[in-house]
């Protein structure tokens, strides 16, 4: 699984550390818990940023708003998902780098691993029910 980490890492590869501590020093200045949350969490540091197993707060690190990222392979990420899911979680917002890429891979590798999901089909979906609950109902 040394991939995903690799991947992860080059994301934040070409920040230099000051670069890092002037976004860090202009986000403390913020008046947003969900900001201060975020610093608590990576404290400014490259050496902090697997938070809990498999989440990355290394986009933290210089995005705003809540930066952390699932890292792994399509096994790993799927039952990560399933945990979030079996915790109460009933919605997720997922995006990577680069974006649409990630949108591709994200449906072609993970989604069918997912409780109740196949191949994912071309088209509009609506999303009902539980986290993973897809239709092929128009919109």
């Amino acid at each position: 699984m040394k991939k995903p980490w690799a991947d992860a890492n080059r994301l934040i590869s070409r920040l230099d550390d000051e670069v890092i501590a002037k976004v860090q020093a202009r986000y403390a200045s913020m008046d947003s818990e969900g900001q201060r949350r975020m610093a608590a969490l990576h404290g400014g540091s490259r050496d902090k940023l697997e938070i809990s197993p498999n989440l990355w707060a290394g986009i933290g690190l210089v995005r705003g708003g809540a930066g952390t990222a699932l890292v792994g392979d399509p096994q790993t990420v799927a039952a990560r998902l399933k945990e979030y899911a079996d915790l109460g979680v009933d919605s997720f917002v997922l995006s990577g780098y680069p974006h649409l890429e990630e949108a591709f891979r994200f449906a072609e590798l993970v989604f069918p691993l997912l409780p109740g999901k196949g191949a994912v089909n071309a088209g509009d979906h609506v999303f009902t029910g539980g986290p993973f609950d897809v239709s092929t109902t128009q919109k």
